[in-house]
């Protein structure tokens, strides 16, 4: 991996591992990391507010001429540039049945005060995480076609084992 010059997306579905990869490359690599959700949502202290997705672009934009970023999140259509402009697409798929499991323990955490949120984590939010992750599923011929047109530079990562070797340089 050229670190010093890349600009990595991480995309995946709620649960994946995203933000998990995103920071640790960026530790690793001395590469700054951004979380597509903190650029399609302002966070203020009286709440948030969605960014139009011409304020997401232009902040995207911003970031990408300060040189090489990571930017992790799901697949929006709002960024969807971020594809051409990534040197590499990483897509994390880790087993369904691993991302409800993450989903039930990451909401468990959050209820707790064991992990910070950036919404209420309530039961609200913990049925919209089952049926984004549904949705997905349903979608996932559409997404895989979309990732198709840029096999050239996209990683698809299912297991830990393949996230390690990734990281120490093969796939």
């Amino acid at each position: 991996m050229r670190a010093s010059r890349d600009k990595i997306l991480i995309i995946g579905i709620v649960a994946s591992g995203k933000t998990t990869l995103a920071r640790q490359l960026s530790v690793k690599h001395g590469i700054p990391w951004h979380e597509l959700d903190n650029i399609v949502h302002r966070r203020m202290e009286e709440g948030s507010r969605k960014r139009t997705r011409e304020e997401q672009m232009e902040l995207i934009r911003q970031i990408d001429r300060e040189g090489p970023w990571i930017m992790e999140g799901v697949d929006r259509s709002s960024y969807a540039a971020l594809y051409e402009m990534a040197d590499i697409v990483i897509f994390l798929d880790p087993p369904l049945w691993k991302r409800k499991l993450r989903i039930v323990r990451r909401f468990a955490k959050q209820k707790l005060g064991l992990e910070p949120a950036h919404y209420k984590p309530d039961r609200t939010i913990l049925k919209a995480m089952f049926r984004w992750t549904a949705d997905f599923e349903r979608n996932r011929p559409q997404f895989e076609t979309k990732l198709a047109g840029y096999s050239h530079k996209v990683v698809t990562l299912r297991t830990r084992r393949e996230i390690d070797r990734y990281q120490n340089g093969g796939v």
